[in-house]
Parts: structure tokens; C-alpha cells; sequence
């Protein structure tokens, strides 16, 4: 499995940006997915998940009303909307696949995560 993740850049706040994360050599319809973020110097944290079928959502509580994850089962990718960014949201955005997940649950933890993208630079400038 390959993880491809992009659309960052830089943005000012207030501003809007999309990240794309696109899977390849399986299938990600089984599979929960998630965002991660790692901000310079500090550890990768969890920003936000999605089920095998897309309608089970879990976010960091920071992010929530602000950022949306959806999943494309068709085009083997998912996505990480993210409205009202703040300077705090600077980070390089990480998408993983969760291949022992059932399709009812998604979890939080980076290590129960098998498959890792490359990461995207996303830098919110105040």
C-alpha cells in the first residue's frame, strides 16, 4: 500500500486549504483512514479519522467545526477540508491507513496505524 498526501502550501489566516491523500495497491474501502499533524519540534498528534464507509467521523477536538475528513471509496482516497486556519494548525499533515480496523470503529492512536504517507507542509501565517 502507498499513501500519496498533498495539497499543502502556505496560507494566511483565516484562509482555507484542501489535502488530498491518494492510496494505492489495495483498496481503502475496508480500511478506516486518518490525518495526522506534526508541528516542528513537538510529536505527531491526531487531527482526524474516517471509517471504512465514510460515515463514522472522529476529530481532534482543536479542529472540530473547522476541518472535515471525508473519504472517496471510488477514487481510493480521502480528503481533509480545512476552513478557519490558525497560525497553530502549521504543521506537516501525515495520512495513514488503518488495516485491522472493523468497519464500525476508527481510533486515534498513530501506532495502530499500518500504512503511513509521505506528509504535506501545511504553514498558516498570522
Amino acid at each position: 500500500v502507498q499513501l500519496q498526501a498533498f495539497g499543502g502550501g502556505l496560507v494566511q489566516a483565516g484562509d482555507s486549504l484542501r489535502l488530498s491523500c491518494a492510496a494505492s495497491g489495495r483498496t481503502m474501502s475496508r480500511y478506516a483512514m486518518g490525518w495526522f499533524r506534526q508541528a516542528p519540534g513537538k510529536e505527531r498528534k491526531f487531527v482526524a479519522a474516517v471509517s471504512h464507509s465514510g460515515a463514522i467521523t472522529d476529530y481532534l477536538d482543536s479542529v472540530k467545526g473547522r476541518f472535515i475528513i471525508s473519504k472517496d471509496n471510488a477514487k481510493n482516497s480521502i480528503y481533509l477540508y480545512m476552513n478557519s486556519l490558525k497560525s497553530e494548525d502549521t504543521a506537516v499533515y501525515y495520512c495513514a491507513a488503518d488495516l485491522q480496523s472493523r468497519s464500525w470503529t476508527i481510533v486515534r492512536r498513530g501506532d495502530d496505524y499500518d500504512y503511513w504517507g509521505q506528509g504535506t507542509l501545511v504553514t498558516v501565517s498570522s
